[in-house]
């Protein structure tokens, strides 16, 4: 968020609130706004990982510049409205072009998606410079590009391309409640919604595939990363598996799956409700904040008259 500036008129007549009132408001206040901070929600905008080709942008730095610009800016614009985009674009006076796509977690609003794909663009240069493919993965959204009719090397769309698993360790039957709750999942993907969310015993899981990846494909690519996954992590409480067109994650919360990380099966729209009804809750806190404060300093005006 940017920051703000605001003008005061110097004023006689209105004095401000007294300290012992006004310091703990405005404490509370400030509170109130760390937590409609898009951080409080959940930080979208970790980088999970970032693939970079070794292949350099034909034509240089410039020719780089003209044509990643003209696919940004395709993005900024469908970013506002939609969760997965892909186009081919290339610079106004023509020369390479560039194939590009943008999907963000179909759990996000629309102004978290657009706010994740915009902190996402910058990364493609910061990270990998003049390559002439790049793909960015952050928790909120990944984005990705290559030249097109570059000769770059095939690759399957259940390779694995990152994984991460916990250090910590279920023990008990905790592989026997990750595997039910893994069928849970792979089972609620075949509806054909290609994102979801489950909960099952302290397990909670997701899972994603791309955009425009069929039923039968997506469910087939989850499998794949469920299979992996149980062999890359192993009895880890946690994991994430990223494969080329879908990727998994689950967690194990030993005193139960909190709100925040996820309830119920569906969509993750429980959760989207759950900060709904949070957030709004803090904004009906800090307007009260605003009535008290406003009503106090007019209280003091009467005083003075």
């Amino acid at each position: 968020m940017g920051n703000l500036a605001a003008r005061y008129r110097h004023s006689s007549l209105t004095p401000p609130p007294s300290s012992s009132f006004a310091l703990p408001l405005l404490r509370l206040a400030l509170t109130v706004l760390a937590f409609l901070s898009p951080a409080a929600v959940g930080d979208l905008y970790n980088l999970v990982y970032k693939g970079c080709a070794n292949q350099s942008f034909p034509g240089g730095a410039a020719a780089y510049g003209q044509t990643l610009a003209a696919l940004s800016s395709s993005f900024t614009t469908r970013a506002a409205t939609s969760k997965f985009y892909k186009t081919t674009a290339s610079s106004a006076n023509g020369g390479q072009s560039l194939f590009g796509l943008f999907q963000c977690r179909s759990d996000l609003s629309s102004s978290d998606c657009s706010a994740c794909v915009g902190r996402l663009l910058p990364m493609w240069l910061s990270l990998c410079g003049y390559a002439a493919a790049a793909r960015v993965q952050l928790s909120g959204c990944n984005a990705l590009y290559q030249v097109s009719g570059f000769p770059f090397p095939q690759i399957s769309g259940t390779q694995m391309l990152y994984k991460t698993c916990g250090s910590g360790v279920g023990g008990g039957d905790f592989e026997v409640k990750r595997d039910t709750a893994f069928s849970q999942l792979q089972s609620g993907v075949a509806g054909g919604q290609g994102f979801y969310t489950s909960s099952y015993d302290s397990i909670y899981t997701m899972a994603q595939c791309e955009g425009d990846l069929s039923n039968g494909d997506c469910s087939d690519c989850v499998a794949q990363a469920v299979q992996k996954s149980e062999v890359e992590c192993g009895g880890a409480t946690s994991g994430q598996i990223y494969l080329d067109k879908c990727y998994i994650s689950y967690s194990y919360y030993a005193n139960g799956v909190t709100s925040a990380g996820g309830g119920g099966g569906g969509n993750g729209g429980q959760t989207g409700k759950t900060v709904a009804i949070v957030v709004g809750g803090a904004a009906g806190v800090g307007f009260l904040i605003i009535c008290l404060l406003f009503a106090r300093s007019s209280m003091k005006k009467k005083d003075g008259e």
